[in-house]
């Protein structure tokens, strides 16, 4: 009898082609990486200004609807914002409504290097006067957007306690910023909500959003 082997070459790979698959990879990574990190900074940070844009524009709305002073209440130490209203009944004082909402963790209330405000918004760039308690006493590292019972944007000082207010203004702004870009919502004295981006530099080219 006569005995037949057939050889059969076994599937695989050298270690030339894997050595080549994982060289690709790690290039294909090293480029998507970054690229994928700077992405999702540039959602949260616009997320950011746009969630302190809404508050902004939900203060005013409520100022309008309940007939009662409403304002922007922003931590600057926790980087939190939420919506106050000043109760008119029982024992005056403001109550805060909703949830607060706190910044993603790269994000902050700042403006960074940026020198200059958006166009005709604030004369010097800066936060927002800080709130003031039931007595006109400022807090300290605080920063809030004023509105009156008809929803205008009114000036606060420490001199100023509730039910007083100031005259209608239109310095109001709140900036947020990461390494990658700075946003800033600005209020004019008519009350019109704008957000605005520019790039982190001491010169900077404000665009409307």
């Amino acid at each position: 009898m006569s005995c037949t082997v057939t050889n059969r070459r076994q599937a695989g790979f050298s270690l030339l082609e894997v050595l080549l698959v994982v060289g690709l990879t790690t290039v294909i990574a090293a480029i998507a990486v970054p690229m994928m990190s700077n992405t999702i900074g540039d959602f949260r940070i616009r997320g950011d200004a746009r969630a302190v844009n809404s508050g902004v524009s939900l203060a005013k709305l409520r100022a309008a609807a309940a007939f009662t002073q409403t304002r922007l209440y922003v931590d600057l130490t926790t980087n939190s914002f939420h919506v106050e209203s000043w109760q008119k009944t029982g024992t005056p004082g403001w109550v805060a409504e909703g949830g607060t909402t706190t910044l993603a963790t790269n994000d902050t209330f700042s403006y960074g290097v940026v020198s200059t405000a958006p166009t005709s918004t604030q004369t010097t760039i800066g936060q927002a006067a800080p709130c003031v308690d039931t007595t006109g006493t400022a807090i300290a590292n605080t920063a809030c957007v004023l509105f009156n019972s008809r929803g205008i944007p009114v000036a606060a000082s420490a001199s100023l306690a509730p039910p007083n207010v100031g005259a209608p203004t239109g310095d109001y702004a709140l900036y947020v910023s990461d390494s990658t870009a700075v946003y800033g919502v600005t209020v004019s004295a008519t009350g019109q909500i704008r957000l605005w981006r520019t790039n982190p530099t001491s010169t900077p080219s404000w665009v409307t959003q």
